[in-house]
């Protein structure tokens, strides 16, 4: 089993067990220091404890390199929780202080298309966390999670895939999409009904959802946070996180601890995702195929302030038009020798700060 506490978006994670490299690159076990809360370390669910892919092919894939200036900084240690100003509370998913109102709203997880024809995708700044894993052909998707974040334009979205359904459900979150693969719809949708809201536009209607004119279908569908909000009030889903267990998280390594430079790439099939620290802002940008990635829906370039890769067994199930692959959500250990290691990437935006 891996547990998994996350440190309000900072870049640097404590490991044990089978860790092979820093900045949460990890096989086995993650660990990070508890957050400024002065709250004890709590455990994740067995299912939200995993954060990778692995393939069943014949060779290794490139593992995700990490690269370091000389003088790291070290790790952070936990410091006096720090009030706030009257109305603003921590967010739940991500630690980042905001409104109360907003703080506390029902997570939107919502499946993004990665296709190149998809690309830029909007939304991703305004996420609180951002899935990517690999779906049928080799391609990937994204889910973003947004909670105190809105956005004003979230697309191309797309359809559900089993393992992006359980990932919804540790937050239970609403969960929108555009149709899905046999397995999620017949199956795993219905098993996590108690679990996730679910906003599917093929099945039970396009309430959130609009077709843009400046991109072809399947690339065109697109909704925003405020729709999203409106919708989920229309089928009186409720409106705020529904009291499932909380991570902790720390503030920002001090200027003068920071590392000069530091890089992570992450080897997809489709492409190479990068993230470039910028020490100004205790922050990654973050890169496709080298180039910085730029949010279309507000023009801000996209951050990570935790990146996590893991590895997770995948068997590839036949169907009738494509090779899907099936992750599994719960396990353990590196990947055997026969298998091929695709990672997957879960961040998130920004820490909180000092009010």
């Amino acid at each position: 089993m891996i547990e998994r506490i996350w440190t309000g978006h900072r870049k640097r994670l404590v490991a044990l067990g089978g860790i092979v490299a820093a900045l949460a690159i990890a096989a086995a076990a993650l660990l990070a220091f508890a957050g400024s809360r002065g709250m004890p370390p709590t455990s994740a669910s067995p299912s939200s404890s995993m954060l990778a892919v692995a393939s069943p092919t014949a060779t290794p894939a490139p593992i995700p390199t990490v690269s370091d200036s000389p003088s790291t900084s070290p790790s952070p240690t936990a410091s006096p929780a720090l009030g706030l100003p009257a109305g603003r509370e921590y967010s739940d998913l991500d630690g980042v202080a905001a409104p109360a109102d907003l703080a506390h709203r029902l997570p939107l997880g919502l499946m993004i298309d990665d296709y190149k024809n998809a690309r830029p995708q909007s939304g991703f700044s305004s996420a609180s966390i951002v899935y990517q894993a690999m779906i049928d052909d080799s391609s990937d998707r994204y889910m973003m999670v947004f909670q105190e974040g809105t956005a004003s334009d979230i697309g191309p979205v797309r359809s559900a895939r089993p393992y992006f359904v359980y990932w919804a459900a540790e937050y239970k979150a609403l969960y929108g999409h555009f149709g899905g693969d046999a397995l999620a719809l017949q199956r795993v949708i219905p098993a996590m009904a108690g679990n996730i809201y679910n906003e599917d536009d093929l099945n039970g209607g396009s309430c959130p959802y609009r077709r843009i004119d400046t991109r072809v279908a399947p690339y065109n569908a697109y909704t925003t946070s405020a729709a999203l909000i409106r919708c989920a009030a229309a089928r009186s889903y409720p409106a705020t996180y529904q009291n499932l267990p909380v991570r902790t998280f720390t503030e920002d390594t001090p200027a003068s601890a920071r590392p000069a430079s530091q890089s992570v790439t992450i080897p997809y099939l489709a492409e190479t995702i990068g993230y470039k620290y910028d020490p100004a802002t205790d922050s990654y940008l973050r890169l496709v195929n080298k180039q910085l990635q730029i949010d279309p829906a507000n023009y801000q370039q996209v951050i990570a302030r935790n990146i996590v890769v893991m590895f997770q067994a995948c068997s590839i199930v036949p169907s009738l038009d494509k090779l899907r692959p099936l992750v599994a959500n719960v396990g353990s250990g590196r990947p055997s020798s026969s298998r091929k290691a695709v990672p997957l990437l879960g961040h998130g935006r920004r820490v909180r700060t000092r009010p």
